[in-house]
């Protein structure tokens, strides 16, 4: 038997990633995603529950939620992984790619509830973590933006190969590895119909350019 897994869900496409590359290995069973205090929106990409919702649904997942501050985000992370612990999990796994210390808190953390985290992208060339997840025909599209990389015209962009070269050309990782940009996935091989998104108001809030969405 495979073993029971969760997968640390942004709603982006390296967690997305991270699953499709893993799922073979572990019967995975549930998401878990951290929210603001109120819920309205998740912490990493600013995300509605509606659209996590739809996510979950296509990809036949259970949803965990962790509300939390900043300075309360390890502590309720902690409380989201004895839920799943409680529910026979046995591994969670996480989309990071670069970073050490990423890694290491992924791991101290699941550690400490006697999980073991999962890290299937990392180490990967960021420009062929993209080229791969086109390829496999997967699809997200761009929600955020730092402003002072990318201005507001690349919201609602659907990831392609072309933006290889225009990353490049702007000094900007491919994969946004360091935050130059977040995306929502709209479609992957795991997905049970494709997810169809309403485009609504972009703001700017601190450095970032923000489009909305919701489920069309």
């Amino acid at each position: 038997m495979r073993p029971k897994a969760a997968i640390s869900w942004s709603g982006g496409k390296d967690s997305c990633a991270a699953l499709m590359r893993a799922h073979h290995d572990f019967d995975v069973v549930a998401m878990v995603t951290m929210a603001d205090e109120s819920a309205a929106r998740s912490r990493s990409h600013g995300l509605r529950p509606e659209v996590l919702d739809a996510q979950a649904d296509r990809l036949g997942l259970s949803r965990v939620i962790g509300r939390c501050s900043w300075a309360t985000y390890d502590s309720e992370y902690r409380a989201a992984l004895d839920q799943l612990k409680a529910a026979d999990v046995t591994h969670v796994i996480f989309g990071d790619i670069r970073f050490d210390e990423h890694r290491a808190w992924a791991e101290q953390i699941c550690a400490s509830r006697e999980l073991v985290a999962v890290e299937p992208l990392f180490g990967c060339s960021t420009a062929s973590l993209l080229i791969d997840w086109v390829d496999r025909g997967a699809e997200a599209i761009i929600v955020t933006t730092r402003a002072e990389r990318l201005d507001a015209s690349w919201l609602g962009r659907s990831l392609s190969r072309d933006m290889i070269d225009e990353f490049a050309r702007l000094n900007v990782d491919p994969c946004g590895e360091h935050g130059e940009y977040h995306t929502v996935v709209t479609n992957c091989s795991l997905f049970g119909a494709p997810l169809h998104l309403a485009m609504g108001e972009v703001v700017l809030k601190s450095g970032c350019w923000a489009l909305d969405v919701t489920v069309a």
